[in-house]
């Protein structure tokens, strides 16, 4: 069975036009570097105020420490695992599960820069990142007989990691993870599935999330 996790509107996007003037972009922009390119609220917050849904765009962070989480799980390595990375603009990529993460930060950003430019990450004529060219909706669709949780604090919240899979193994899930900060799922989101889930009383970041699903999982699985 497989453990499907989708990172739904997420905060990577290129620097948008309409903000690239400003001089907290300028200063740091530059054509030749990838990772200049793409928008950082770190960077870029005095030039963000003005963009709609500002608290959700910019967070290229997130992305990064939910995929180092993911893809370095004994989950992955025994090829369990599916990740999908959807942006707040609806793009939708797969990442194979043998691609390596860079741990830096920087480069982190020139290659996700790169993917949104080149709509891929291609190496010998195989992507590492895919770009999937359907919606959520669709994409949903095709995985058959299986059970869709949205992760969310104003979910049902459980009481024991059994209760997440609480049909067990027999069946495949599906998760869908914000990755985003403080913010709320769109409608387009919440309409994917009723079913909401909390892990804890409190907010957690999404890594957090990402980490701790797969190793409840992984508990369940008996992989340790």
């Amino acid at each position: 069975m497989t453990l499907t996790i989708f990172l739904v509107e997420c905060g990577l996007e290129l620097i948008p036009k309409k903000i690239r003037r400003h001089p907290a972009v300028r200063r740091n922009l530059s054509m030749k570097n990838y990772y200049t390119q793409l928008l950082d609220n770190a960077l870029h917050h005095s030039a963000m105020k003005n963009l709609k849904n500002q608290r959700k765009r910019g967070r290229p962070d997130i992305v990064h420490l939910c995929l180092l989480n993911a893809l370095g799980s004994p989950l992955n390595k025994i090829g369990q695992l599916k990740i999908f990375v959807h942006t707040l603009h609806d793009r939708l990529f797969e990442i194979n599960p043998n691609i390596r993460i860079t741990k830096n930060f920087n480069r982190f950003k020139g290659l996700m820069a790169k993917l949104l430019i080149d709509n891929g990450i291609k190496v010998d004529g195989k992507y590492l990142i895919a770009p999937i060219k359907k919606s959520l909706q669709a994409k949903l669709q095709e995985i058959e007989d299986a059970q869709a949780i949205i992760l969310s604090e104003d979910g049902h919240l459980i009481s024991s990691y059994t209760d997440l899979y609480k049909n067990g193994l027999s069946n495949d899930y599906v998760l869908f993870i914000g990755g985003f900060q403080k913010a709320h799922f769109s409608d387009k989101i919440t309409s994917l599935t009723a079913n909401k889930i909390s892990l804890f009383k409190e907010s957690l970041f999404a890594w957090i999330v990402v980490s701790k699903v797969i190793t409840f999982y992984e508990i369940m699985a008996e992989l340790f």
